[in-house]
Formats: C-alpha cells, sequence, structure tokens
C-alpha cells in the first residue's frame, strides 16, 4: 500500500513539474513583461508629448544675480548671427532639428544669397573702433575668439560673463517681449502653439524693471520671465561663450516657419553678439521680439558683417 501511494505521489509531482514547464515555456513570463514594456511605451508617449508643446526647463529657476567677485552661474548668451533667432549664434545642425529645417550656417549663406542691404536696425562694425574699445580681433578672420564681428561706432562691446563685476548697486532698464509678426503669419504658425500668442502680440508688456550694475541682458530677462511665471528655454554654446535661447512663453524658433525664431534689441539696435555678453546701462530699453523671417520682418535682417 505504501509503495502504491509513493508511486502516485511522485507521479503527480512529475506532472506538477511538467506543468510547470510547460507555463513558462508557453509565455508565463509575458505577463510579468508586460507592464515594464507598457511602461516604456508610456515613456515614449510622454516624451512625444513635451517635444510638441515643451515645459518649462530646470535652467529657468537658475538664480542671476551674483554678489561682486562671483562668476555667473549661467555661461554667457549665444553670439549673434545675421537673422539667427533671438540675434544669437548656435551650432545646431539642421538634421539635429528635423523637417528640414535651416542650421545656423544655412540661414548665414541664405542671408549671403538676398543680396539685400541690411535692415535699419542693424550698422556696419567698425574695426579701429572695436579694437579701442578692447575687443581683440584676429587679423586672419576679423573676428573675436568668440567669432564675433567688430561692433558699430558707438555701440558697446560685448563684456564677457566671466568678466562681469556685479555690484549691489540697483539701476532700471526697459524691457518687452512682443511675438506680433506671428499674428501676421497665423497660418505659418503650429496649430499647437495658436492659442499661447496674445491678441496684442505682448508677452511681457512693456515695463521699467530693476537690475544689478554688471548685469546683462540675458540676466534680467532670466529673472523677469521666472518673476512672471512665464516660460523660458535656452541651451548653452561653449564655443561662442553664450546661452542661445530657444523658447519663450512656449513659442519656439521654427514655430512659425524655418526662418522662424527669437531676436533682441536694444536702444533701437540689433547687436551681433549674444545677450549674455550685452552689458545693461541705466535707462536701456531692450526689446526681444519674433521674427518669422530671418529678420526682415522686424528691421533686425543683416544681410553682410562688419567691415
Amino acid at each position: 500500500m505504501m509503495k502504491i501511494t509513493k508511486g502516485k505521489i511522485i507521479a503527480a509531482a512529475v506532472i506538477c513539474a511538467l506543468l510547470a514547464a510547460s507555463y513558462i515555456m508557453g509565455g508565463g513570463y509575458a505577463v510579468k513583461d508586460g507592464p515594464p514594456a507598457e511602461a516604456a511605451g508610456a515613456q515614449t508617449a510622454a516624451r512625444e508629448k513635451t517635444d510638441a508643446v515643451p515645459a518649462e526647463t530646470d535652467e529657468v529657476s537658475v538664480e542671476t544675480r551674483k554678489v561682486p567677485g562671483e562668476t555667473e552661474a549661467v555661461p554667457g548668451e549665444a553670439e549673434a548671427v545675421p537673422g539667427e533667432a533671438g540675434g544669437e549664434k548656435a551650432e545646431r545642425g539642421s538634421s539635429e532639428q528635423g523637417g528640414g529645417r535651416l542650421s545656423a550656417e544655412e540661414k548665414l549663406a541664405l542671408a549671403e544669397s538676398m543680396g539685400e542691404g541690411s535692415s535699419e536696425g542693424v550698422e556696419k562694425g567698425s574695426k579701429d573702433y572695436s579694437r579701442l574699445q578692447g575687443m581683440e580681433l584676429d587679423p586672419g578672420t576679423g573676428k573675436d575668439i568668440y567669432l564675433t564681428d567688430p561692433v558699430p561706432e558707438g555701440r558697446p562691446v560685448p563684456v564677457e560673463p566671466e568678466d562681469a563685476a556685479i555690484s549691489d548697486r540697483q539701476l532700471t532698464c526697459t524691457l518687452s517681449v512682443r511675438c506680433d509678426t506671428i499674428l501676421n503669419n497665423m497660418d505659418a504658425l503650429d496649430p499647437e502653439k495658436t492659442e499661447l500668442v496674445p491678441a496684442d502680440g505682448a508677452i511681457f508688456a512693456t515695463a521699467k524693471v530693476t537690475f544689478y550694475e554688471g548685469e546683462s541682458v540675458f540676466n534680467v530677462l532670466l529673472r523677469e520671465m521666472k518673476k512672471n511665471k512665464i516660460h523660458m528655454e535656452f541651451v548653452n554654446t561653449p564655443i561662442y561663450n553664450s546661452a542661445y535661447i530657444e523658447g519663450i512663453n512656449n513659442l519656439y524658433e521654427f514655430d512659425c516657419g524655418e526662418l522662424s525664431g527669437w531676436m533682441f534689441k536694444v536702444n533701437g539696435w540689433f547687436p551681433n553678439y549674444g545677450c549674455s555678453r550685452y552689458q545693461l546701462k541705466e535707462g536701456d530699453v531692450v526689446e526681444w521680439v519674433y521674427t518669422c523671417d530671418l529678420g526682415r520682418d522686424v528691421d533686425g535682417y543683416y544681410a553682410t558683417g562688419g567691415e
């Protein structure tokens, strides 16, 4: 009797083992693998959603005010390129942007091929004046180490962020951020961005703001956008000792055509270098404007470099 019972027990054990093996081989682990696969899919979907409407970045929360002797926490602004969005240049190829978008170099080539004179807000640079103001220009290229052309007479030369001495002395300037040109090109705007365009074109209405002696246009823009809870995104480009303004209020370069993006001007002039290298003075009028046509629609089109 004991032998029969023992045999049955052994047989049952063998059957159970076979069933277990069959379950495993037949896909028992598919359920186990399912959740990670679904999670990966959700992550991809979230990333695609983020790409469609970029969220506010950590860079916006960076504090820019410094005490005397400190170095700037955020690298400087992107160096200006004729017609480049934001008045800055970034080493960004069209393949990186996708959709056949133009790179900075391609935009420059396009500007040269147009064969038109520069806009009213653009002035030719002077090598002699720039040297007298402290710019060190390469005799071969006629540019400085960050590839900046000479500045026009009477205009300030760039100040590197690491050389800027920020004091506690408070000064004031006027700041505005507008996208009026988009209102005239709504058919070219990314449909998902329509509701982001203010009816009057003013993202940040003209206002007098406080800054600290030695600060740059970038310092003020970053602080005021953060203070007013307005989205702003930028990328650092060390080769130009700068940061590149990609988007404000979730309106990015290329959102209204491949020649669109952000530019800035100070006292009516579009600088040929980046805004973190533009050191502010009391009473300056700073205007950030969105261009849909390489700067021509905002009087900031550069046909040629400095001379």
